[in-house]
């Protein structure tokens, strides 16, 4: 099998064209190329696309990673200032304004992370040493594309965030996911929230938003033994996990990571309750003939069983309870496409 390409963060794009920004100023001429050293050690030789005003960009090569960023255009400008003193950010078109507490940069900065700013400061200091200079970062269309990431969840406004720790992107599509997910609970819990919403997409969480105002939802999509570990690390004391059959119906049958290539398991789980509530054969024979969740719920109202949502809800909880270790409350509700509440464990009150 043939090994996935590697590629370069938005951050070290980003670092390599302040280099060139600050040789192109020094030396009276843009440089073609600049080579930067990246936290991971490796060696970043980009070239470089020189603009008006002594800007320079660096296109972003995502190697094999399927990364929305990848082809898009990092550019900077350094403005070297009066006397020495700090390197500071300004955000330019396409990167994203800080405007919730709870994350690397403060509210009001420019979303550039703080290995990236580190790593842009390294340039800057190499070239004028201890000058003072502000550093302005753009990603044109990157307002566009910002809207298709987790940034307007984090409250990060207008673009794209400049990220990276290593300087390398590993093409590793889920793990980028796992971090994104992560850092929305990383906010909310900065923010002093110890009780929260899982669920795992859009549609759930503006139904769990409508039944239960009073409490953050942060979405896992399909990683919620993860998210579950991640956040009894990080102190919470209480998760309300709230969805759609469609995917909660695997949880009930002890599935902690639901996408359909890894798991199912929602027939079984409903067929089994409704097992132990006595229900005909008949029923039974209908759900799991049923091509859809939505599919056997209708079936499952009809026969007038639709007290099997919540012993579902109890499974489920039961199996997020041992995935926890009982270190945390965990409590489940089903929602329906309308966004109704369809069973509960004992914990939930709507």
């Amino acid at each position: 099998m043939k090994a996935l390409r590697e590629g370069f963060t938005t951050g070290s794009c980003a670092a390599a064209a302040a280099l060139a920004c600050c040789l192109w100023q020094r030396d009276g001429a843009c440089p073609e190329r600049v080579s930067i050293v990246v936290p991971e050690g490796r060696t970043y030789a980009p070239e470089i696309v020189p603009h008006e005003g002594r800007r320079c960009g660096v296109v972003k090569d995502s190697g094999d990673d399927p990364d929305i960023t990848n082809g898009m255009e990092v550019i900077v400008s350094v403005t070297l200032l009066e006397g020495n003193g700090p390197v500071t950010f300004r955000a330019g078109e396409g990167v994203g304004l800080v405007t919730q507490p709870g994350l690397k940069v403060p509210v009001g900065e420019p979303a550039v992370n703080p290995v990236p700013r580190r790593m842009i400061e390294e340039a800057v200091r190499s070239v004028f040493g201890p000058r003072a200079a502000c550093v302005t970062v753009s990603i044109p269309g990157g307002g566009a594309v910002a809207k298709k990431t987790f940034n307007p969840r984090l409250g990060i406004e207008g673009g794209l965030s400049v990220l990276g720790t290593s300087g390398v992107v590993r093409p590793m599509s889920e793990e980028a996911l796992k971090d994104s997910l992560v850092e929305e609970l990383k906010m909310r819990v900065a923010q002093g929230h110890r009780s929260l919403i899982y669920t795992f997409g859009n549609q759930g969480e503006e139904a769990m938003r409508a039944l239960f105002p009073e409490l953050p939802v942060v979405q896992v999509s399909n990683e919620i033994g993860f998210m579950l570990d991640e956040a009894l690390e990080r102190g919470v004391e209480r998760i309300l996990l709230g969805g759609h059959p469609g995917k909660l119906a695997k949880v009930a049958a002890g599935v902690m990571q639901t996408h359909s290539r890894t798991a199912d398991g929602r027939r079984e789980a409903i067929i089994t309750q409704l097992a132990l509530m006595g229900a005909p054969l008949r029923l039974a024979e209908t759900v799991y003939a049923c091509a859809t969740t939505d599919a056997a719920m209708a079936a499952i109202h009809e026969a007038g069983f639709d007290a099997v949502w919540d012993r579902l809800a109890e499974a489920a909880q039961r199996y997020c309870s041992l995935r926890v270790r009982g270190e945390m409350r965990v409590d489940v509700a089903f929602v329906d496409g309308r966004g109704r509440l369809l069973g509960r464990c004992d914990g939930v009150r709507a």
